[in-house]
């Protein structure tokens, strides 16, 4: 290798030497106040989509990588949903479940013909809710019904699965987040069961309903009660047989191990909610004179109300969303756009590609639920961005609307806290993640610059069948030094 003598270069005059360093820390941070490091995954085979622009600047573009080409965004689907959902409902709406029936109530507290649950769509009905129905039907003067219980699922469900998940889930399952969909669903579509140890080792634990002394659905327990501080290590699914759902749990839990609470989707959202609402009823003491059934038709006409409970509101609804990413949650509160009754999952996808197709430069955008579970979802970022800028311009939505963000520093999601200071603390985002059949890792937000401006942004990143398994910190790292360098230029 040939030697260079530097001595024998020419150099520079002292002034030009000073101006040039000068020059350079004047224009380094804004010269990197780019996406540099993030586009180094296209080395690997990923497909990119990106942009980060300031609001309310003639020169908004900071930054991007093909930022209208069309890619999946996972769950940064529940952004378009969030801000649909506010737009057509506003922040405090609620939606209210009932008990009703066309049937009188005698003097000895007999409600001569079915009660009647009328499903109201509420994406986070619980057993507590469930309860006070139950106790404002006492209020009412029941203490008997004469028929039976009858749930109707009227304004939608059973939802036709479309992902994968969801379907093989109908039969077998070992997660709760595969859970069918119903108007008419309660505790997120998913059986919740509780496992205790024995008092001795060798004792087969002690396993019952969440909501109840006794199990609601069958189980197989195949739990072992080991001795102290042996470790607990528990598996559990949901099968699904002729006589309907089993919860199958099975390995090991310490004689001073605390109870633990294990929850795995239903086979049918609103038969769950039948057998759980029948059985809190028979609990409070009201017999009931037949057994519990489901129905897609409407409650009949002329039928009263006896009790009814609102739904949180719609801006505490999309925290449990947002934050948590719940997809049971968010593909109900999509249903709900749906004006027409029975809906079904590509109707709601249909209501959010609407909203979308109203906002000026949009651009393409094809949504097939409101969960982001499926990669058929495509949208850029630039339209991401559009509808983020649109909901910052909108004085009585927008504080709905980020409040469902996460800031790094203080999110519910561990893997997000990272990065600098600035980025920790300068952002508020909301992520996407799936696996299959390709990996998509998928991050859009607000940003405040250094000067209090601010700004919004949207990655997403696209694998297809030949490419590795995405960590997120391949992602979130380069993109937190690429955020940070432009929230420090401007």
């Amino acid at each position: 290798m040939q030697r260079v003598n530097n001595a024998l270069l020419p150099r520079r005059p002292r002034w030009m030497v000073a101006s040039l360093a000068a020059l350079t820390l004047l224009v380094s941070p804004a010269a990197m106040a780019d996406f540099s490091r993030l586009a180094a995954l296209q080395e690997s085979g990923f497909a990119i989509s990106a942009e980060a622009r300031l609001l309310n600047s003639p020169k908004a573009t900071l930054a991007s990588i093909n930022p209208r080409e069309m890619r999946s965004p996972a769950s940064v689907t529940k952004a378009y949903l969030a801000a649909a959902a506010l737009n057509r409902f506003g922040p405090q709406h609620r939606f209210t479940t009932e008990l009703v029936s066309r049937g009188d109530i005698d003097a000895n507290g007999v409600l001569q013909g079915d009660l009647v649950f009328n499903g109201g769509g509420d994406p986070g009905l619980t057993s507590e809710n469930l309860w006070r129905l139950v106790q404002r039907l006492q209020q009412a003067g029941v203490r008997e019904v004469a028929g039976g219980l009858v749930v109707s699922q009227w304004r939608f469900g059973p939802v036709a699965c479309i992902t994968t998940d969801r379907c093989e889930a109908l039969d077998r399952v070992a997660n709760s987040y595969s859970a069918p969909l119903s108007s008419a669903g309660v505790n997120f579509g998913s059986w919740c069961v509780n496992v205790a140890p024995a008092v001795a080792p060798g004792e087969p634990a002690l396993i019952t309903h969440c909501d109840g002394p006794s199990s609601l659905t069958r189980v197989d327990n195949r739990v072992t009660t080991r001795p102290d501080n042996s470790g607990t290590e528990l598996n559990a699914e949901r099968i699904t047989d002729e006589r309907g759902d089993i919860m199958r749990i099975s390995g090991q839990i310490s004689t001073n191990a605390w109870p633990r609470d294990v929850y795995r989707a239903a086979s049918d959202s609103a038969a769950q909610t039948a057998q759980t609402l029948h059985a809190m009823l028979i609990r409070s003491g009201i017999a009931m004179g037949a057994e519990p059934r489901v129905t897609t038709e409407p409650p009949p006409q002329g039928a009263s109300r006896l009790a009814a409970v609102d739904s949180k509101p719609v801006q505490e609804i999309l925290l449990r969303v947002m934050n948590y990413s719940n997809n049971y949650m968010a593909d109900v509160l999509a249903l709900n756009l749906v004006e027409t009754p029975k809906a079904q999952l590509r109707q709601a996808g249909e209501a959010l590609e609407a909203y979308a197709n109203s906002l000026p430069d949009h651009g393409p955008i094809t949504l097939e639920s409101g969960s982001g579970l499926t990669t058929e979802n495509r949208t850029s970022a630039h339209g991401v961005n559009v509808m983020l800028e649109s909901m910052f311009h909108q004085a009585s939505l927008f504080p709905s609307f980020v409040a469902a963000f996460q800031s790094p520093a203080n999110g519910v999601m561990r893997f997000i806290r990272r990065g600098s200071e600035t980025f920790q603390h300068n952002v508020m985002l909301k992520t996407g993640t799936l696996n299959q059949p390709f990996a998509v890792r998928a991050v859009a937000g607000y940003f405040r610059t250094e000067s209090g401006r601010w700004g919004v942004f949207s990655v997403l990143v696209n694998g297809d069948s030949r490419t590795p398994y995405l960590n997120w910190t391949k992602v979130l790292e380069p993109l937190a030094q690429d955020l940070d360098a432009m929230i420090q230029a401007h």
